[in-house]
């Protein structure tokens, strides 16, 4: 598999990467026996980038990465913290950050996290010197290698990316998001930050599986999160309302190239956008995390599919969306 620099880090990653979320919850259940073979199966596969966050599955997800990590040298493993108090900027402080921390470790079972993000926090946190002194601190003390943030509007990864110590931005990035092909993608590539793509799938709707028929769990966020009513929207399908996506869905499917699937299609074109270090599509079982680490040996895709892309986004999706994140 190819490998880029992810940013500040200065580690080289595999370019298609796991998001870890799958397998802690909010997606139907996933056993630990299921969860391990997943990520053995990713690994295999030429992945070297999970990503996991303490709220998924109140850590369960961190503790399967971090016992699954032990016996997989070389794993850069990358959580996220923040969420686990009400959202307000008060709460973004060095004592919990240091709480969030030793948790997180305690989980992972590592000294040194290779990489924590701020987990969409309340976008005046992305403001405060001392929210980023603190990061410092923890650096400083080897409790973590290096930190970035994971935002939900281009205008947060904007003021993230001139931070100095922030060494990646985690952003929704796919063919129903396109704004941050705008400014963040080029801010990002001249001040050398990481680019994470996440929901690089829209939350299955760009894999092509699903149909007006299609239903979710009740413990799937695709359900109970459809209008916002958990967490942010942009979060579920990418805020797109399910009946256009799947148009758009079918207006994509004719430019996959022959012998991939839509869902590596998509893939294909957040690797194909210049200045994204990795991109993190979940999965549930072995079988998608390999058919996705597949898109990497796919041909960049050709001026004319990228266009038809843009096109259909502007066309059904841009309403929606663009002014929104």
């Amino acid at each position: 598999m190819e490998h880029r620099v992810l940013g500040r880090t200065g580690r080289q990653v595999g370019v298609v990467g796991l998001g870890a979320w799958q397998l802690g919850a909010d997606w139907g259940q996933v056993t630990v026996d299921e969860a391990v073979a997943t990520l053995e199966a990713a690994v295999d596969a030429g992945v070297t980038f999970i990503d996991t966050a303490d709220v998924y599955g109140d850590g369960r997800s961190e503790q399967i990465v971090g016992r699954f990590a032990k016996s997989r040298p070389g794993l850069t493993v990358a959580t996220k913290m923040g969420r686990r108090l009400e959202q307000v900027p008060a709460n973004y402080v060095m004592s919990n950050f240091r709480a969030w921390n030793e948790r997180s470790r305690r989980n992972l079972d590592v000294d040194t996290i290779d990489l924590v993000q701020l987990h969409c926090p309340p976008t005046p946190v992305y403001s405060s010197d001392a929210v980023f002194d603190a990061l410092d601190t923890l650096v400083s003390e080897k409790k973590i290698a290096a930190y970035g943030v994971s935002v939900e509007t281009c205008g947060e990864a904007l003021t993230a990316i001139a931070r100095p110590g922030v060494a990646s931005v985690q952003i929704i990035l796919n063919a129903f998001r396109l704004k941050p092909l705008e400014q963040v993608l080029p801010a990002a590539r001249a001040a050398g930050v990481g680019i994470i793509a996440r929901v690089p799938l829209a939350s299955g709707l760009l894999s092509g599986r699903y149909d007006e028929r299609t239903t979710f769990g009740a413990d799937d966020h695709r359900n109970y999160n459809r209008h916002g009513e958990a967490f942010d929207v942009g979060e579920t399908f990418s805020g797109v309302d399910f009946a256009t996506g799947l148009e758009a869905v079918r207006r994509l499917t004719p430019l996959v190239p022959a012998g991939a699937t839509m869902a590596q299609f998509a893939l294909r074109w957040i690797l194909d956008q210049e200045g994204v270090s990795v991109v993190i599509p979940g999965a549930r079982n072995p079988a998608q995390a390999t058919a996705n680490a597949a898109a990497a040996d796919l041909a960049p895709l050709d001026a004319g599919t990228l266009e038809a892309v843009r096109a259909t986004y502007d066309e059904l999706i841009r309403p929606q969306v663009h002014d929104r994140w």
